[in-house]
This record gives structure tokens, sequence and C-alpha cells, in this order.
């Protein structure tokens, strides 16, 4: 499996972004996936996470980021607004593609975020930089 994130950039404060995230190799319709970010001289923090109907939004998200996808694309959208410099981070997507011994409980997408269940496939992520 494969992950290509895109559309990180620079954005002055209250700005928006929109980060794509493309799989290949699986469909991520049968995967749990997820947003995660790692800033400067900061652990990694999962941003949100989904599996099988189960989703988590991250508190600092606070209603400012929204997921879509594009099935046919096989690709992940995060709509990040009202960005803030605390937002400043290297942007990661990953999946886990599921199986039938694959974790399925009502905080699996929390746990999937928390590092509690583990996404074996990474991307490289993407840059995102919030400063005035």
């Amino acid at each position: 499996v494969q992950l290509q994130a895109s559309g990180g950039g620079f954005v002055q404060p209250g700005g928006s972004l929109r980060l794509s995230c493309t799989a290949s190799g699986a469909a991520l319709d049968d995967c749990a996936i997820g947003w995660f970010r790692q800033a400067p001289g900061k652990e990694r923090e999962g941003v949100y996470c989904t599996r099988g109907g189960r989703s988590y939004y991250a508190d600092f998200t606070e209603g400012r980021f929204t997921i879509s996808r594009d099935s046919a694309k096989n690709t992940l959208y995060l709509q990040m607004n009202s960005l803030q410099p605390e937002d400043t981070a290297v942007y990661h997507c990953a999946v886990e593609p599921l199986t039938s011994r694959s974790p399925f409980d009502f905080a699996v997408a929390h746990k999937y975020c928390v590092g509690e269940y583990d996404m074996n496939f990474w991307g490289k992520g993407t840059q995102v930089t919030v400063s005035s």
C-alpha cells in the first residue's frame, strides 16, 4: 500500500488548506484511515480517524476540520479552515487494511488515533505552516 499526501503549504492565520491523500494498493473503503500530524519537538497526534462508520476528530479540530472522500479516486481529503499557528506541523495520512481479525468496538476510531490500534501504512507527509 502506498499513500501520497499533498496540499500542504504556507498560509496566514485564519486561512484554509485542503490536504489530499491518495492510496494505491488498497481501497480506502476497505481500510481504517487516519490523518495525523507532528509539530517540531512534539509527539505525533491523531487529527481524524475512521473505521467502519465510527469516526473521531481530535478536540483541537473544534469543527474547523472536515473530512471528505472520493472513492472513485481512492482519495481522502482533509479540509482545514481557520488555521492557527499551532496547526503548523507535518500532516500524514495512514491506513490499515481491514481483515476479519481487525478490531472493532465503540471507540475504535479513537483508538486508532491514539495509537492503541496500529496503522501500518503511512504516507510521506505534507508540511503545513501557519504564520503571519
